[in-house]
């Protein structure tokens, strides 16, 4: 027989001693796997953080709800409850835990508007933990060192509601030459200092238009990404970090008197007679204290090497000794992007440096319609992950997958945005940006001659134009003679040898399969523009399945996808319509009357247009029409959903918005005057081009 008091009178002895512990290890992982999640979009990594987010204010503040009842009921019982002194003295411990590492702030956008909530629970923990102080007396040899630590967790849980009502938006305040890297983060956090008033849609002066439209319109392709990606980080860090509070004068010298408090108090603590204290809990007194130094000195550390300390040193053009020294100590020019770095070996140090330079994942998620349709689960299953509501999540798992970012994609969606904006011969005439802004296919279709595709764009609404063009997109790819000569699965990118032919096939199928995701998968990115578009997926995806029940498998997928497509490009033979009216009548009725029963059967009538079009002109065009539709959507999606991926490994999509801002494409600009002293500083950047090296 199990006994129960024997169990339940160890957890009592045990309990505190265990939450303190594992409080204490969730910070060390905090602090080390917060930066990834900006960097990574898999779930292995967001997962796991979320949970030791949740975990660490939830054990933090258990723990110090067992010291405060202990005061009264388990003062005579052994462990560390037998010692009043030793409990006050561990208490403010938990303060610097709730006020978390300094690389995690905020798990999503919406945790910044908590920060009442965050002060509110700051007066309740600073009075149990005075409590508990209080409550030792008057045998409390260990005041000195509590004291300490208090001051030191007050300040670190006051640092955090700080940075969470900063980053909320009731805080928010209205030839080409290569850059060097230091250039890249002074020219990014200049325009984050210009633009970050983005994050609550706020409304830009001509000015300020023509100040980074001027500048990105003479970068190159690397250049003018690196300086969107390291702006993005930058509101990443004021959206989810302390770095709001941390950098500056006061931030440096409440952080010195933090860590000097708790070296102290350490001090302190060792010189203390301790033989009336048991041996475990002294271990434990030791580890909470040199772990509290040691996550100060690795905060310390990033601090120091992180973008806005290289910012902070380099604004003087005639520094001071001690200035020029620490720019030297710290190599604020060394290299943080190398080129044409080889791909390391999986879990080898490259890998390791690969994944801290980045400023976000570097990967475009992907989900086809047909693979999707080709591997359905059975209904049973099917009908149980919908009860629960795990449908979504099941199927990011299964039909997603993550293909890397690549510097022809790169290139080639800032040689479109570019050429769309000097086709605008005057910087003040925004009625070019307007056009760009609203086109979503159409403007491509008039400037490279195929009016006759205009209708699958603007007789359709902006989700059923998208499927349809998806749906093209794989028809072609996967029935075309490149595919079979070349046997390429669809997203997969074909390297030139000369770097000068572009694969606008892979990069075409890439894109597809991404703005599918997006539609599907991300469907709060795409509210104002998805329409009914995940109920038209799914019902699309109901007649495909039954379309394919006749395909037999195929062990290589590239054959069954062949077979899927080909399968829905007989839809549209004139055998099937021998008896049928819409044999005789002209494409643009087929459409109007098959749109509404059928995307794949418009689909399929695209494709065979397209596929009348000469090879390559043909995957330019639908290369060239996915980059439009993806710039629409950016536009298109609001500043605070794009500011909540930042967290989740960031979004091309995002990337693409703040690249068109910048070109002064989106309705975010207005010609008015700024404030006088604002439009004049405004001027003399642009006149004297100081800061941003034209």
């Amino acid at each position: 027989m199990v006994n129960v008091s024997f169990w339940k009178q160890l957890w009592e002895t045990w309990d505190l001693r265990i939450m303190i512990l594992l409080s204490h290890f969730l910070q060390i992982y905090l602090i080390f796997s917060a930066p990834l999640r900006k960097r990574m979009s898999t779930p292995y990594i967001f997962v796991p953080m979320w949970l030791a987010y949740l975990l660490a204010d939830i054990t933090a503040n258990f723990a110090l709800g067992l010291i405060s009842k202990s005061q009264w009921s388990r003062r005579d019982k052994s462990g560390p409850f037998a010692n009043p002194a030793l409990l006050a003295f561990w208490a403010p411990f938990l303060l610097i835990y709730l006020g978390g590492p300094d690389t995690i702030t905020a798990l999503v956008l919406e945790d910044n508007k908590l920060w009442l909530r965050l002060l509110l629970g700051l007066g309740f923990q600073c009075w149990a933990v005075a409590y508990a102080f209080f409550e030792s007396f008057p045998n409390h040899n260990l005041w000195l060192p509590t004291v300490l630590i208090f001051i030191a967790g007050l300040i670190k849980y006051t640092e955090r509601t700080r940075a969470l009502y900063l980053a909320s938006s009731q805080a928010e305040s209205p030839s080409i030459r290569a850059l060097s890297d230091l250039r890249v983060v002074q020219c990014a956090y200049g325009f984050f200092e210009i633009f970050k008033g983005l994050i609550t849609d706020l409304i830009f002066s001509f000015g300020e238009r023509s100040l980074s439209r001027k500048y990105f319109l003479k970068r190159s392709a690397r250049d003018a990404f690196l300086v969107v990606e390291v702006e993005l980080n930058f509101f990443y860090e004021i959206l989810y970090t302390k770095v709001a509070v941390v950098q500056g004068k006061l931030g440096y010298f409440l952080r010195f008197i933090s860590f000097s408090l708790t070296s102290a108090a350490s001090v302190v603590f060792y010189m203390l007679e301790k033989s009336k204290f048991e041996t475990i809990d002294i271990v434990i007194t030791y580890i909470l204290l040199l772990g509290a130094i040691a996550l100060d000195a690795i905060a310390f550390v990033m601090v120091v090497f992180s973008d806005w300390t290289s910012v902070a040193l380099t604004t003087s053009d005639f520094p001071s000794p001690i200035v020029q020294f620490l720019r030297t100590i710290l190599n604020v020019n060394r290299k943080r992007w190398p080129e044409n770095s080889k791909k390391p070996r999986c879990f080898s140090f490259g890998m390791i440096m690969n994944i801290v330079r980045r400023r976000w994942s570097e990967s475009l998620s992907q989900y086809n319609l047909i693979s999707y349709c080709l591997h359905p689960r059975s209904d049973r299953w099917e009908k149980i992950i919908g009860f629960f509501g795990l449908t979504n999540m099941l199927d990011g798992v299964k039909y997603v997958k993550t293909v890397e970012f690549t510097t022809d994609l790169r290139d080639l969606i800032f040689e479109e945005l570019k050429m769309k904006c000097e086709a605008s011969d005057l910087v003040e005439d925004l009625d070019m940006a307007k056009k760009v802004y609203e086109a979503r296919g159409d403007m491509v279709l008039r400037s490279e001659g195929c009016n006759d595709l205009l209708p699958w764009v603007e007789k359709f609404d902006f989700d059923d134009s998208l499927l349809q063009w998806h749906i093209a997109t794989e028809l072609c790819f996967n029935t075309d003679e490149a595919s079979k000569v070349n046997n390429i699965e669809g997203g997969n990118i074909r390297n030139t040898e000369n770097g000068q032919e572009k694969d606008f096939r892979g990069l075409s199928s890439l894109l597809s399969d991404y703005m599918v995701y997006l539609l599907i998968m991300q469907s709060t990115m795409m509210s104002t523009v998805a329409g009914i578009g995940e109920i038209r997926f799914r019902d699309t995806c109901a007649d495909a399945k039954e379309l394919f029940r006749t395909i037999k498998t195929d062990k290589e997928q590239h054959r069954l996808q062949e077979k899927a497509c080909e399968s829905i490009l007989n839809l549209t033979d004139e055998s099937l319509f021998s008896n049928d009216a819409l044999l005789t009548k002209k494409l643009q009725d087929v459409i109007d009357k098959e749109r509404d029963k059928s995307v794949l059967i418009s689909a399929a009538l695209l494709a065979k247009k397209l596929k009348e079009k000469e090879g390559k002109k043909m995957w330019e065009v639908i290369f060239k029409v996915w980059v439009e539709l993806l710039c629409y959507a950016a536009c298109r999606c609001r500043a605070y959903t794009h500011g909540a991926q930042l967290s989740k490994g960031g979004q091309l999509i995002t990337l693409v918005w703040l690249l068109m801002t910048h070109l002064g494409i989106p309705n975010q600009f207005q010609i008015s005057a700024a404030s006088g002293a604002k439009e004049q500083i405004l001027q003399e950047q642009i006149l004297q081009e100081a800061w941003y090296n034209l």
